[in-house]
């Protein structure tokens, strides 16, 4: 039976990499795979998924209305498919996240999804409580604080590289605007947790 897997971490650990790098393991196979990425993060890359070390991949935009289930199936009448791939899962919806679980459990097809696990408040994001609940496997991928520990998260920054505690729990941004630390370098800087 297939599984949904979630490969979770702060920025900058590789998460874009990974998901290309098993995307192409597929396709070197002659398997067909579906890869998505959600709009408000797709609308700024042209509908690719980008690796901060270069590599792309077309993907199918995700709005907060799109159904999974049904794409796949439809798309599974005109060929097989042998895995599906989420980029920024952690922008999904929990009614999405469990059409994912659903395509796993009755379509047979196994789902890798990546994402971050927390807001810059340190709150997790609604698509990865829901994945961190209902997937097979969780998946951390590491990168470090300054200070050489684990990070495991993640800090806004203004235009001026002041920490922010305040805002929308979701902006697009790069290393300007966000930084990812340790949980203590978190709580000294944010006074969060």
């Amino acid at each position: 039976m297939a599984k949904v897997h979630f490969f979770y971490s702060t920025m900058n650990a590789g998460k874009s990499t990974a998901l290309l790098q098993s995307n192409y393991n597929y396709q070197e196979r002659g398997m067909d795979t579906l890869l998505f990425l959600p709009e408000i993060d797709a609308a700024s890359n042209n509908n690719k998924i980008h690796s901060r070390i270069g590599l792309t991949a077309a993907a199918h935009p995700v709005s907060a209305d799109f159904n999974f289930y049904k794409f796949v199936s439809l798309e599974q009448m005109k060929k097989p498919i042998h895995c599906i791939l989420i980029d920024e899962a952690q922008f999904l919806t929990k009614d999405q996240i469990r059409q994912v679980c659903r395509i796993s459990d009755e379509l047979n097809i196994p789902a890798m999804c990546y994402g971050i696990r927390t807001d810059f408040q340190g709150q997790l994001f609604e698509g990865s409580a829901e994945l961190l609940a209902l997937a097979d496997y969780l998946i951390e991928l590491k990168t470090v604080c300054d200070c050489g520990r684990k990070a495991i998260m993640v800090v806004r920054l203004d235009e001026h590289g002041k920490v922010v505690t305040d805002g929308d729990q979701i902006k697009i941004g790069g290393n300007d605007t966000y930084k990812v630390f340790c949980r203590k370098h978190f709580r000294e800087l944010t006074q969060l947790i």
